[in-house]
């Protein structure tokens, strides 16, 4: 028998949890039953372990997550390690690449790492996908399908684009949602939470558990966050993200550099803010009357303090201010000895402040690299340095130097 919990103490807590940041709840009469009930649930989000890292647009999911924890609830964090090595193709114009098991596996511990930083463990119970699809027989496979059709799935908007546009479908893309329905009755789920783009196949989800006999799950799916670009949802793939795993003082830097306009978005979203002052910020930002800078210096605080805890928030805003209006060097800064072979763009690229070494030659080529102020003019010469000195790449990447001679 399952565990029950006090709702009466908690209803503007489940009342929260139904708006904020919601794009849709199905069926919301119901969700509200469920929560109300004192029943403890099971909260169903799944995930492909399909890029490195995870970054605050996960988040957004992990924070309504944290909040039906923080009710008593079971959130069940289901990997996709088997529905990864082939990818889900909801919004995707081509077949993703096939990837290994081992491959799915790595990238699924640096995503649990992650997850912990905002879940609590203690209502959290890890799932692999790969669990029951791994063992799974093409007889078994194949009854599952039959209580699909082919027009439930080649309806999409993306196939039906990709078809008219003389572009592949591929027939394993087209089973997907089948297999991430089959997660939630597997699981038992009573709610599953995910981004607004996984609607169809959660839908899916309550056709098959209905058809099973199980009482479907209700379905919470959240608003997308637009990326530091300010307009496509943030993903890694778009470089317009924020890492997760990234230092404080990028995550604040980046935060602070984002559109206007996306100001409210991430107030609604990446905090506690409560809905009303959100509703004056927007308010703020649209009339013109409030400055913006200083909105995004509260943000930027209040989402890393989240994230880290609030003394590496403030810690992050003095450095931001020292570095961008006073024009001072970080307190904290990676310390870094090149070798004395090495020419700049080698140096850059070892110490991790280029993604690759012609994103290093670039930076160099730009004048975005320089030493106690002056700038490297060429990539080709030799790192020679014989005092400790303050490297600085783009507006928010700093090294110390360390002599090599």
């Amino acid at each position: 028998m399952r565990k029950t919990i006090n709702p009466e103490r908690n209803r503007e807590a489940i009342s929260d949890i139904v708006v904020r940041g919601v794009d849709e709840a199905i069926e919301k009469e119901s969700l509200a039953r469920k929560l109300l009930s004192g029943k403890k649930l099971r909260i169903k989000h799944g995930v492909d372990p399909t890029t490195p890292r995870l970054h605050l647009g996960h988040a957004v999911v992990y924070r309504k997550l944290r909040a039906l924890q923080d009710l008593g609830h079971t959130v069940v964090f289901l990997i996709g390690d088997f529905t990864a090595r082939f990818g889900d193709p909801t919004g995707r114009g081509e077949s993703r690449v096939l990837r290994s098991k081992k491959e799915t596996l790595q990238t699924a511990k640096n995503y649990v790492g992650q997850v912990k930083k905002i879940l609590s463990a203690k209502n959290l119970e890890i799932r692999r996908n790969g669990e029951w699809y791994d063992k799974m027989s093409a007889e078994e496979l194949l009854k599952l399908m039959a209580r699909f059709t082919a027009q439930q799935t080649m309806g999409r908007d993306m196939f039906q684009k990709r078809l008219k546009e003389g572009r592949a479908v591929g027939l394993h893309e087209t089973v997907y949602p089948a297999l991430q329905a089959y997660d939630s009755a597997m699981l038992k789920a009573d709610v599953a939470v995910a981004g607004s783009d996984q609607l169809f196949n959660e839908m899916r989800g309550r056709d098959l558990q209905s058809g099973l006999g199980m009482p479907p799950q209700d379905i919470i799916t959240m608003k997308l966050l637009r990326g530091t670009d300010g307009k496509k949802k943030m993903s890694q793939s778009y470089g317009n993200d924020i890492g997760l795993d990234e230092p404080a003082d990028e995550q604040f830097g980046k935060i602070m550099s984002i559109p206007d306009e996306l100001i409210p978005e991430y107030f609604e979203l990446l905090t506690d803010v409560d809905l009303k002052e959100v509703d004056k910020i927007a308010a703020g930002i649209r009339e013109k009357t409030a400055n913006p800078r200083d909105l995004k210096e509260r943000l930027a605080e209040e989402v890393v303090g989240w994230l880290r805890g609030p003394r590496e928030g403030a810690r992050a805003k003095e450095n931001f201010r020292n570095v961008f209006q006073k024009r001072l060097a970080p307190e904290e800064m990676p310390v870094f000895r090149a070798e004395t072979a090495e020419n700049w763009k080698e140096a850059l690229f070892r110490a991790g402040l280029a993604k690759s070494l012609s994103d290093a030659q670039r930076l160099i080529e730009q004048g975005a690299v320089s030493v106690d102020g002056a700038a490297v003019k060429s990539w080709r010469e030799a790192v020679i340095i014989k005092k400790p000195a303050v490297l600085k790449v783009g507006k928010r990447r700093f090294a110390k130097l360390m002599p090599n001679l």
